[in-house]
C-alpha cells in the first residue's frame, strides 16, 4: 500500500491524509467504548498505519510532514495564551500560580534528577524533565463534565491546568536555550550561551508584537471569515519566523495569544480557531503515533518505567507541597495531584521538538518514552481523576446521599425497624 501511494504523487499525498483522518476516526470508536480519550485513539491509529505495523503511509511522506507538527503546536500555544488574561490573574491572585509552579516544576526536577542518576546525558535529562512538567487537561475536564462536578476543588483544577501548559512551554524554552548553548564541543564562549537566550527573547518580543497587531487587524467591522484568515496569517508567520531562527515557536505563539486577549479582551477568535483546527490536530497526533518506534520500546525499557512513576510522584508531591504553602483545603492537599496525571497534547509536540535537537538514538528514545507513557497516562489518568473528584466531595449529591443513608439508618435504629438479614439454614 505504501509503495502504491508513493507512485501516485500528489494523489498519493491526498490519499495518505485521508487514511490518517479516517483511521483516527475509526480508532476513536473503539476508545470511546473503553472510556478512553480521543487522543489515545489518534496515537494508536498512527501506530497501526505506521511503518512498524500496516505500513500504509510511505516513509518519505512521514519525513516531510514536520510542518504539520509546527503548525499544530503554533495553534495549541496560541490557545494557551488566552488563559493569561491579566484581569483573571489578578482576581485569582498568586495562589494558583504558586500551586502550579510547585506541582509542575517538582515533577520536572525529580525527572531530571532521576535521569541523571541513571547515567543519561544532561541535554536528554533536561528536555525530558521539562516535558514532564506538562499536563493534559482534556481527560480531567471530560470527567468533570461527565459527573457535573462543582466546588472549590474543581475551580482549582480548571485554573491550574490552564497555567500548567504555559509553565511547561516556558520551562522547555529555557532548557532548549541551555541545550543549544552547550551543544558545541569544547569550552563554551559567552556568545554561545547568550545567543540562544537572545533568540528566545527576540521570539518572545515578536510574539507580543504580533498579538497586538492581530488585535488591531481584527475589529467589529471585520467579517468572521476574514478574521480567521488574518489570525492564521499572524500565527503562521510567527511560527515560521521562529522556525527560520531555529527557535521553538511555542513561547512566541503563546505570547501572541496573551497579547491578543489582553489587548482586545475578545475570546471569540479562540472559539473560531477551535472549530478550524481539529483536523490539523488529529493529523498531528496520528503523525506522532506513526513516528513511535516499536523496537525502541524495548531499549527504553526501565527508563520509561522510571519516568512514568517519577512523574506521578512529582505531580502528587508537588501539588501537596504547593497546597500546604498556600494553605489550601485538606481535600486539595490530599487528592489534587491525582487529577494531574494525564499527559498528552503539548507534551507530544515538545517531544517532537526535543527529538530534533538530540542526536539520533537519544532523540528517538525521548520521543518513544513520551508517546508510550502518554498512552499509559491517558488510560490511568481518567480513573485517578474520577477517584480524586469523588473523594473531594465535588460530585453533586454524593455527600448528601451518604448523609441520607446515615440518617435513615439512625432512624431505623431508633424505631427498631431494622431489617434483619435472612438466616440461611
Amino acid at each position: 500500500m505504501a509503495l502504491f501511494l508513493s507512485d501516485l504523487g500528489t494523489a498519493g499525498v491526498i490519499l495518505a491524509i485521508t487514511i490518517m483522518l479516517a483511521s483516527a476516526f475509526l480508532f476513536t470508536r473503539a476508545t470511546k467504548k473503553l472510556h478512553l480519550p480521543n487522543v489515545t485513539g489518534y496515537i494508536l491509529a498512527g501506530v497501526a498505519i505506521g511503518p512498524w505495523c500496516l505500513n500504509l503511509i510511505p516513509q518519505e511522506y512521514i519525513k516531510h510532514m514536520d510542518f504539520i507538527t509546527d503548525l499544530a503546536l503554533a495553534f495549541i500555544a496560541f490557545g494557551v495564551g488566552k488563559y493569561f488574561r491579566l484581569s483573571s490573574l489578578k482576581a485569582n491572585g498568586m495562589r494558583m500560580v504558586v500551586l502550579t509552579l510547585f506541582e509542575s516544576l517538582t515533577a520536572g526536577i525529580l525527572i531530571t534528577a532521576a535521569m541523571l542518576l541513571l547515567g543519561l546525558s544532561m541535554p536528554f535529562s533536561l528536555l525530558l524533565g521539562a516535558i514532564g512538567c506538562a499536563t493534559a487537561p482534556a481527560s480531567t475536564i471530560m470527567t468533570i463534565r461527565q459527573y457535573k462536578a462543582k466546588g472549590p476543588f474543581i475551580d482549582t483544577i480548571l485554573q491550574v491546568v490552564a497555567l500548567d501548559d504555559a509553565v511547561a512551554l516556558i520551562a522547555f524554552s529555557i532548557c532548549t536555550a541551555i541545550v543549544q548553548a552547550s551543544g558545541t564541543a569544547g569550552s563554551m564562549t559567552l556568545s554561545q550561551v547568550l545567543l540562544p537566550v537572545a533568540l528566545n527573547l527576540l521570539s518572545l518580543g515578536a510574539g507580543l508584537f504580533s498579538g497586538i497587531l492581530l488585535s488591531r487587524l481584527i475589529h467589529k467591522r471585520r467579517s468572521k471569515d476574514h478574521s480567521l484568515v488574518l489570525a492564521c496569517v499572524v500565527i503562521m508567520a510567527t511560527a515560521g519566523l521562529c522556525t527560520a531562527l531555529n527557535v521553538s515557536p511555542l513561547l512566541a505563539c503563546m505570547a501572541c495569544g496573551t497579547a491578543y486577549v489582553n489587548s482586545c479582551g475578545n475570546k471569540h477568535l479562540f472559539k473560531q480557531l477551535n472549530q478550524f483546527t481539529p483536523p490539523l490536530l488529529v493529523m498531528f497526533f496520528v503523525l506522532s503515533g506513526m513516528r513511535l518506534s516499536l523496537p525502541s520500546l524495548a531499549q527504553a525499557g526501565m527508563i520509561g518505567v522510571i519516568y512514568f512513576l517519577v512523574r506521578i510522584l512529582g505531580k502528587y508531591a508537588g501539588a501537596s507541597l504547593g497546597a500546604a504553602v498556600i494553605h489550601a483545603s485538606p481535600e486539595i492537599r490530599r487528592y489534587f495531584g491525582l487529577a494531574l496525571i494525564p499527559q498528552a497534547g503539548v507534551s507530544i509536540g515538545l517531544a517532537v521538538l526535543g527529538q530534533r535537537m538530540l542526536p539520533g538514538q537519544s532523540g528517538e528514545m525521548l520521543s518513544t518514552i513520551i508517546l508510550s507513557s502518554g498512552l499509559l497516562y491517558e488510560m490511568v489518568g481518567p480513573a485517578c481523576s474520577k477517584w480524586a473528584i469523588r473523594m473531594s466531595g465535588s460530585i453533586p449529591g454524593s455527600k448528601e446521599k451518604e448523609k441520607k443513608k446515615e440518617r435513615k439508618k439512625e432512624k431505623a435504629e431508633k424505631t427498631g425497624k431494622i431489617k434483619e438479614p435472612p438466616v440461611i439454614a
